[in-house]
């Protein structure tokens, strides 16, 4: 049979229409967007690697069936944190090592959001708002745990930090996975059935710590527009000392697995998957949206082409920083020495070791299927040829930001 070839931007076959990706956006507008707006480093280097990931520009490799014939090309990816194809296998790895930490406990989820009224200081500081953020909320819940009112104890948590909502625009918010129990002196106090702290007295506490970690970072703060006229930050920080603060706790988790669903749901997400796009004509784009201010309707939104790229270069992370932390008990320096210790209050039996999951293994797992079985014939193997040579150098760091200053 002759050979039949797979074009291939990525390792599966499609059939039918190919679904539209945020690369062929950013293929199509970017360079213009690129020539008339001023991007930061990462920004730049986040869009180049979304148009070549998975094409021959990164290289790859031909495969062949012994069977059939059919041949597959599998170019690399790019493995850029902001890529929407690009995290499937470092999510699924990160919640394997989460299952090992796993304690029998409810688990609760806390949501710490910062108002609206920062989001233009939030685009010229990224790197000070978010790890303020991180601070204010990670501090607020150490303090809560060890408060003898409530636990007495050291707690243990994740923080996630989102950056956007759902028509992409800034959400300033970090999602908090709280194990439901404290680790103290004295042994291991548990939470109260279906409740951990209070809402308001957090939202509270919360407020009072960011704003006054604000204020001793003004030095740090590049200031912009209206917020760099004389007194604009002092009236900035005034008046939102006077609006209450968005602080929600949810349910506990039903179980371990409903907690690594969520996990799953929520570390590795992007700011929008190539599943919400639903067309684009060169000129407008549009995509699926939940309105969770109405009802959670799922609704279309339609964005010109810059506008949509705009908002989604808004929540490109400065270079290295870190948008999973973990604290308390689950803090990365003591973690194994205090889940020992925690397991054995609990008489909870330490976790299995496992050997690391191969490529093999996780692709069956994961998408149920045996990664050098021929998606046609169903019968043979597909087996190496050689190598696909990149068709241009992968030089992110030296791209071009924007138009000159």
């Amino acid at each position: 049979m002759a050979a039949r070839q797979l074009g291939a931007s990525c390792a599966h076959v499609r059939r039918g229409k190919p679904r539209l990706e945020l690369a062929d956006i950013l293929h199509a507008r970017g360079e213009s967007y690129r020539a008339t707006h001023r991007l930061s480093l990462v920004q730049a280097q986040a869009m180049a690697a979304i148009r070549v990931c998975r094409t021959v520009a990164l290289g790859g490799a031909r495969y062949a069936c012994t069977q059939c014939g059919f041949e597959r090309l599998v170019y690399h990816s790019c493995l850029n944190r902001h890529c929407p194809k690009c995290q499937t296998l470092a999510k699924e790895r990160w919640l394997e090592a989460r299952r090992a930490e796993l304690l029998p406990l409810p688990y609760f989820h806390v949501v710490f959001t910062l108002p609206h009224a920062l989001n233009p200081l939030a685009q010229g500081n990224p790197r000070v708002i978010y790890r303020l953020l991180f601070q204010a909320a990670s501090e607020t819940l150490l303090e809560f745990g060890a408060n003898p009112r409530w636990l007495g104890g050291e707690i243990g948590f994740i923080l996630v930090l989102h950056t956007w909502g759902q028509n992409l625009n800034q959400h300033l918010h970090v999602h908090c996975l709280v194990a439901g129990g404290a680790l103290t002196p004295h042994g291991f106090v548990r939470a109260k059935p279906g409740f951990l702290f209070p809402v308001k007295a957090l939202s509270k506490v919360f407020r009072g710590k960011y704003l006054q970690a604000l204020s001793e970072a003004r030095a740090e703060l590049r200031l912009a527009g209206k917020l760099a006229e004389a007194g604009a930050l002092l009236s900035l920080l005034a008046q939102l000392k006077r609006e209450d603060w968005v602080v929600y706790a949810k349910r506990p988790f039903a179980g371990p697995q409903t907690l690594l669903d969520y996990l799953g749901r929520y570390t590795h997400r992007v700011a929008i998957g190539n599943h919400r796009l639903l067309s684009f004509d060169g000129d407008m784009v549009r995509f699926r949206w939940r309105d969770y201010a109405h009802g959670n309707k799922h609704k279309v939104m339609a964005l010109e082409a810059d506008e949509f790229i705009r908002r989604f270069l808004l929540h490109v992370l400065p270079k290295g920083f870190m948008r999973i932390r973990h604290y308390g008990f689950l803090a990365n320096r003591t973690k194994a020495e205090k889940l020992a210790r925690c397991r054995g209050l609990l008489d909870a039996p330490p976790p299995l070791a496992a050997p690391p999951e191969t490529v093999d293994a996780f692709l069956l797992r994961v998408l149920g299927s045996e990664r050098d079985l021929c998606p046609v014939c169903r019968i043979g193997r597909l087996h190496l040829i050689g190598p696909i040579a990149r068709s241009q150098p992968a030089r992110l760091h030296m791209l071009p930001r924007g138009p000159p200053r």
